[in-house]
């Protein structure tokens, strides 16, 4: 199943503050838990036992806890990759490696007995992921996961992205990426200008972000890279369908009710002989259009969703969302509007996919 998950950080919170934060993630339907070792510095003994307390509340509510690691930290807490159990003691789901090994210690690191997943860097876009294999690892305790950027300007591209996640699926790695919370004030660096894998994600509405990487289809677990997140961010990233892509829209003024009931309630999804001005979902279309009487037959403007009128014989009741600007004959309705931060989202409905409207 797709998750969605958040971040802790024990060395730049109180645990109080860090234990509250999961109580109020685990309410919305959160189930993956990142933190970082990366960062650390100081007494042993005293941050292991922190994060042992912070794992460990999380684990009550059954969230998968993995830790950010590199080779340094595996030498400053005197870890072969022979032997992980310092990081199963913790209570740690994972281990999700920042900076590589050879490939070789990947694969050993797999086979460990303790039943640790080991997360993988997703973003480089190399041959890494090809290079572990050939070493032939234990795939059913691998995953991958993508980087976050706090630099503006320093997130992946889209295209690169893409190429990355579907490297990582054709071997079925199940994947992970981040987006970011404009309310959060800390990640694991000083420097906090947004904390998301995309660049074209910094500065949106989180939920957006969400729906965004869900409907790649190639992102099983959307996290929440920075702390603290609001409790309206939280319950935004909660109510998204990690499956279905649901627009929210804006109603135009005076449609009827049955453009609403088709709107909202009629199951929607994209003809697979596509067009390039318009999604078209056209099970919608009845033979009596007398219900169906035209109004508000202004031009047609990108984003626009829109519903054949009678005048449109053989296609009366067809909705569709425009992926351009058009004129109108007078036989289609405009009926509302994608709202203006998940506009960019049209654009990610492929043949066959299905989406949903919320108002």
């Amino acid at each position: 199943m797709r998750t969605i998950g958040f971040s802790v950080y024990p060395a730049h919170a109180r645990l109080e503050e860090n234990l509250a934060y999961i109580d109020k993630a685990n309410r919305y339907g959160f189930k993956r838990v990142f933190t970082c070792l990366l960062s650390v510095e100081g007494d042993k003994e005293k941050i292991i036992d922190e994060f042992k307390k912070t794992i460990a509340h999380a684990n009550q509510y059954g969230m998968k806890v993995i830790a950010d690691i590199n080779p340094s930290v595996f030498q400053y807490l005197e870890v072969d990759y022979n032997d992980l159990r310092i990081f199963k003691d913790m209570g740690l789901y994972g281990i999700r490696l920042d900076n590589g090994f050879t490939g070789y210690e990947e694969s050993v690191m797999s086979y460990n007995d303790l039943g640790l997943k080991i997360e993988l860097n997703m973003s480089a876009g190399t041959k890494y992921i090809d290079n572990i294999f050939s070493y032939q690892p234990n795939a059913d305790n691998l995953l991958g996961c993508h980087n976050f950027y706090p630099h503006r300007y320093s997130g992946l591209g889209y295209r690169h992205f893409m190429n990355c996640n579907e490297q990582f699926k054709s071997f079925r790695i199940r994947t992970a990426a981040f987006v970011s919370s404009s309310s959060a004030s800390f990640g694991p660096w000083p420097v906090n200008e947004g904390l998301c894998t995309l660049e074209e994600h910094r500065g949106l509405p989180i939920q957006a972000q969400a729906k965004h990487l869900f409907s790649t289809d190639l992102i099983d677990d959307v996290i929440i890279a920075n702390a603290f997140a609001s409790d309206e961010e939280l319950e935004a990233v909660g109510r998204v369908d990690p499956y279905q892509l649901t627009l929210k829209i804006r109603p135009a003024e005076g449609i009827s009710d049955l453009e609403r009931d088709i709107i909202f309630n009629k199951p929607h999804f994209n003809r697979g002989d596509i067009s390039e001005y318009m999604i078209r979902s056209s099970k919608s279309r009845v033979k009596d259009g007398s219900g169906f009487k035209p109004h508000n037959t202004r031009d047609i403007r990108r984003g626009d969703i829109t519903i054949d009128n009678m005048l449109y014989k053989n296609y009366t009741g067809e909705l569709q969302i425009a992926l351009k600007d058009m004129k109108n004959s007078g036989s289609t309705n405009v009926v509302g509007r994608i709202a203006e931060e998940e506009l960019f989202l049209i654009d990610c409905i492929k043949p066959w996919q299905r989406f949903a409207f919320t108002e």
